[in-house]
């Protein structure tokens, strides 16, 4: 495994300009156009209607940060907004478990996703105890759509991370 060789390496890449040009020029869904089909079915699943969509957009805001996304963060931000959620919820999303902004239900959809993605030491990533947590939540479909909303920004992980579309721009055209 090959780690970071020096301090010297560590400060040009935390001082380095960041282009605003997508690392991968060709927009993906141009070059495989199925994936239109598959992301398109991933949004009704995920906007069925069981789950409020504040909810599922704090959950992949989240996940955006835990993988470290400017891209996602930056998205799943401006979805919050739109839907008319509050500075304060938004920037909290960071340190969800003692902000007191979030109800229970959205701290337990919070942790579901640290769980599936951030893994601990030892153990299983979504606990017994945890799911069950969740479960007192939501009732089953919301509770597998929660499921579903966590897989869905996973599917597009590896897209803002390779790719690496540019933030900001739209979300439907961010290689342009």
């Amino acid at each position: 495994m090959e780690t970071r060789s020096s301090t010297a390496s560590v400060t040009a890449s935390i001082t380095a300009e960041i282009p605003m040009v997508p690392r991968m020029p060709e927009d993906p869904a141009q070059l495989v156009p199925e994936l239109a089909e598959v992301s398109a079915a991933l949004f009704r699943v995920v906007g069925n209607g069981s789950l409020p969509r504040p909810t599922i957009s704090l959950v992949q805001l989240r996940a955006g940060q835990i993988v470290g996304s400017t891209y996602l963060t930056v998205l799943h931000t401006g979805f919050l907004r739109k839907l008319g959620e509050s500075e304060d919820r938004i920037t909290s999303v960071a340190s969800w478990w003692d902000s007191p902004y979030f109800t229970s239900a959205e701290r337990a959809a919070l942790a579901l996703v640290e769980a599936v993605l951030w893994p601990p030491a030892g153990g299983e990533r979504v606990s017994d105890e945890l799911y069950a947590l969740a479960a007192e939540h939501y009732e089953p479909k919301a509770l597998a759509t929660l499921m579903f909303a966590i897989g869905q920004v996973n599917f597009f992980v590896a897209v803002a991370l390779i790719a690496k579309p540019v933030p900001g721009r739209s979300f439907t055209d961010p290689w342009s």
